[in-house]
C-alpha cells in the first residue's frame, strides 16, 4: 500500500502536467500523510539539506562551461578537426558526428548541450551531403546520449551524491563504455549507410589535418586536464569543475576570442536556469529519499526481488529493465533521484560493486533520452533542426537498438567496465 500511494501521487501529479519538482513533494506530503508523520518543518528542513552539499556545485560549473564552449566555440574547433580526420569517408559525416560527440563529452558532461550543438553544425551539412533528414538527427540524438557517460558527467555527480558513492571513481569507470557506445554508433552508421550512394568531400591535406588539430588543441586538452587531474589526485571532481568552467572561459575570451564580455552575461543566466532546474528537482528528491528510507520501501521491493537476488546478472537485467520502463516517462535527473534510494540497498545487498551498477545506472538513463514519449534529448534535436519528434523518433531507432545492446552487453560481462577502471583508477 505504502508504494502504491507513492507511486500513484507521484503519476498523478504528473498526468496534471505538475513539473517533475512539484510532483516529487505532492508525493512526499502524501506519503507523510499515509504514514502519519506529517511535519512541515521536516520537509524545510530535507529540502534545504538536499541541495547544501558540496559535491553537487559540480553542476553549475559543469553546465556553465558547457554553455561557454558552445559560445565560444570550442565545439566548432572539435566538429572542424573531426571533419578533417574522418570527412573524407563515405558517410564520413556521420563519423564525424560520433567522433565530435565523444570529445563534446569530456568537455560538458551534457546530452542536452551536445545534441544543441551538433544539431546545430552536422545536421544541415549531412543533408546537404544526401543523408536523409530523419537519419542525420537520430545519429545526432544518439551520439549526445555518450555525453553523460565519458566523464565529465552531470549523471554520475548526482547518482554519487544520491547513493554515496565516489565520483571520481565513477568518472574514470565511464571513460571506457562511452567508448563502447561509440564504437557501437559507428557500426551502425557503417551498416545504415554502405548502399547508398553519398557525394563525399574530398581527403584533406596533412597540412588542412595539422592547422586543424593546432586549432581544436586548446579545446582538446580539457578532458585530458580533467581526467589527469582525477587520476592524479589534483583536485576533487567539484574543483574538476571549477578547472573546466576557467579554462573555457579564457580559452573562449583570450585564445579564440568569440566570446565577447558583453556576451557573458547572457552565457551566466542560461547556466544559471539550467542549474536552478536541476538543482530544484535534487531538494525536491532529497524529501522523497528521505521518506522513502523512513517507509522502508527499498526492504518491500527487495522482497519483490527475492527469486533472483541469488543471481547479481538476473538481479541487474531486471533492474535494467525496470529502469528503461521508467525512462520512457521520465527524464534522466528526477529518476536518478527517485530510484537511486531505493535501488542502492537492494544492490549492496545483493554484493553488486556500487560503481559499477552506478554506471550501468547512468547508461541506462543516457539512453532513455532518446525513448519516447519524454526523450529530452529527441525534443532539443527536433527542435533545433525544425523536424517533427516522430521523425527523428524514427531516425534513431536502429541507434537506439544498438546502444541497448551494449547496455546488456555491460550487465553479462561485467569485466568490460570494472577492468579498464582498476587500471585507471591504479
Amino acid at each position: 500500500m505504502t508504494v502504491l500511494v507513492f507511486v500513484g501521487s507521484l503519476l498523478g501529479a504528473m498526468a496534471l502536467g505538475m513539473p517533475i519538482a512539484f510532483s516529487l513533494l505532492v508525493s512526499s506530503v502524501a506519503l507523510m500523510w499515509h504514514l502519519d508523520i506529517f511535519d512541515a518543518q521536516i520537509i524545510a528542513q530535507n529540502f534545504i539539506a538536499g541541495a547544501d552539499n558540496f559535491p553537487l556545485l559540480a553542476i553549475p560549473f559543469f553546465m556553465l562551461a558547457g554553455e561557454i564552449m558552445n559560445v565560444g566555440g570550442l565545439s566548432r574547433r572539435i566538429v572542424d578537426f573531426a571533419l578533417a580526420a574522418v570527412g573524407h569517408i563515405k558517410g564520413g559525416l556521420g563519423y564525424v558526428t560520433i567522433v565530435a560527440a565523444c570529445i563534446l563529452s569530456a568537455l560538458s558532461g551534457s546530452a542536452v548541450a551536445d545534441a544543441a550543438a551538433l544539431s546545430a553544425l552536422l545536421v544541415p551539412m549531412m543533408i546537404k551531403a544526401g543523408h536523409s533528414s530523419h537519419r542525420a538527427a537520430g545519429l545526432v540524438a544518439a551520439s549526445s546520449v555518450i555525453g553523460p557517460v565519458i566523464p565529465p558527467s552531470i549523471g554520475f555527480v548526482i547518482f554519487g551524491v544520491a547513493a554515496n558513492v565516489s565520483i571520481t571513481k565513477l568518472f574514470l569507470a565511464g571513460i571506457m563504455p562511452g567508448i563502447y557506445i561509440g564504437a557501437a554508433l559507428w557500426i551502425t552508421w557503417w551498416i545504415c549507410v554502405r548502399k547508398e550512394n553519398l557525394g563525399t568531400p574530398p581527403r584533406k591535406s596533412s597540412k588542412d589535418l595539422i592547422r586543424a588539430a593546432l586549432d581544436a588543441s586548446w579545446a582538446l586538452m580539457l578532458p585530458v586536464i580533467i581526467i589527469v587531474g582525477l587520476r592524479l589526485g589534483v583536485f576533487t571532481p567539484t574543483e574538476a569543475a571549477v578547472v573546466a568552467a576557467v579554462y573555457a572561459l579564457f580559452v573562449s575570451t583570450v585564445i579564440y576570442r568569440e566570446l565577447k564580455l558583453a556576451q557573458l552575461y547572457a552565457v551566466f543566466m542560461t547556466a544559471s536556469r539550467t542549474t536552478a532546474v536541476v538543482m530544484l528537482l535534487v531538494a525536491a528528491a532529497s524529501i522523497a529519499g528521505w521518506l522513502v528510507t523512513v517507509a522502508d520501501l527499498p526492504g518491500a521491493i527487495t522482497d519483490m526481488m527475492q527469486p533472483v537476488m541469488d543471481n547479481p546478472t538476473l538481479l541487474l537485467l531486471a533492474i535494467m529493465l525496470l529502469v528503461i520502463v521508467v525512462g520512457t516517462a521520465m527524464d534522466m535527473t528526477p529518476t536518478i533521484l527517485i530510484l537511486t534510494p531505493v535501488l542502492m540497498p537492494i544492490v549492496r545487498e545483493a554484493g553488486i560493486d556500487p560503481v559499477y551498477f552506478g554506471v550501468l545506472f547512468v547508461i541506462n538513463m543516457s539512453i532513455s533520452l532518446i525513448t519516447p514519449p519524454v526523450g529530452t534529448v529527441l525534443s532539443v534535436v527536433a527542435g533545433v533542426t525544425r523536424q517533427r519528434v516522430d521523425q527523428v523518433m524514427r531516425g534513431v531507432l536502429p541507434f537506439l537498438i544498438a546502444e541497448l545492446i551494449v547496455l546488456f552487453l555491460l550487465v553479462l560481462f561485467p569485466i568490460l567496465i570494472m577492468g579498464p577502471a582498476r587500471w585507471f583508477s591504479g
